[in-house]
């Protein structure tokens, strides 16, 4: 399929959920409520935060689908960055209100976490979209601490193959600090 033809999944759910039919919500929350919860509490670190996260942006797809277009990118991008961007927005308010309270911290340190969190929860949703050879070569080198020899051999893949996809994993991996939403680019930076 030609990267810029919206898979059909994501043509119809868009169409399901413009007709207000409540099967599909359920559907999206299935399919994504892990993924918007995941983002939510890697930016947050707050479990009940991450909760509110995840119902508002069901909420606010169930209120506004037409707010997607599938033209624009897959609806796994544009779910993941209405979750970025409520917890970015969250975090700044809570941090904010702390900072205010507290009399402790600078407007730069407010910025500064908020750019750690951003880039560890756009790592976290690169490493989970990228595909399973990438993935799992990734894992054996870090997680296992295995050499491309060791990670080829565990792979059943040759030497070379296993740097290409220890290199590509990397590459992508590098973009996770490059902008304010998550790849496969869906609106403005957070």
């Amino acid at each position: 399929m030609p990267k810029d033809t919206p898979s059909r999944w994501d043509r119809r759910m868009q169409q399901r959920l413009a007709h207000g039919e409540a099967a599909a919500l359920g559907e999206l929350y299935d399919r994504f409520a892990s993924l918007v919860h995941g983002l939510a509490h890697r930016v947050l670190d707050d479990e009940d935060a991450a909760d509110q996260i995840t119902r508002d942006v069901f909420t606010r797809i169930w209120e506004n689908p037409e707010a997607y277009d599938p033209r624009q990118g897959p609806l796994r991008s544009f779910v993941a960055t209405l979750a970025h961007r409520q917890a970015v927005q969250r975090l700044r308010q809570t941090e904010s209100a702390a900072l205010v309270r507290s009399g402790l911290g600078t407007t730069e340190d407010l910025e500064r976490k908020v750019r750690r969190a951003s880039a560890a929860a756009r790592a976290d949703y690169i490493v989970t979209s990228m595909p399973a050879p990438l993935r799992a070569a990734l894992e054996l080198a870090y997680f296992q601490r295995r050499d491309y020899r060791q990670t080829a051999a565990d792979l059943g893949v040759t030497e070379d193959e296993a740097r290409r996809r220890l290199r590509l994993g990397l590459q992508l991996l590098s973009t996770a600090h490059d902008s304010g939403i998550p790849p496969g680019g869906y609106g403005r930076p957070a």
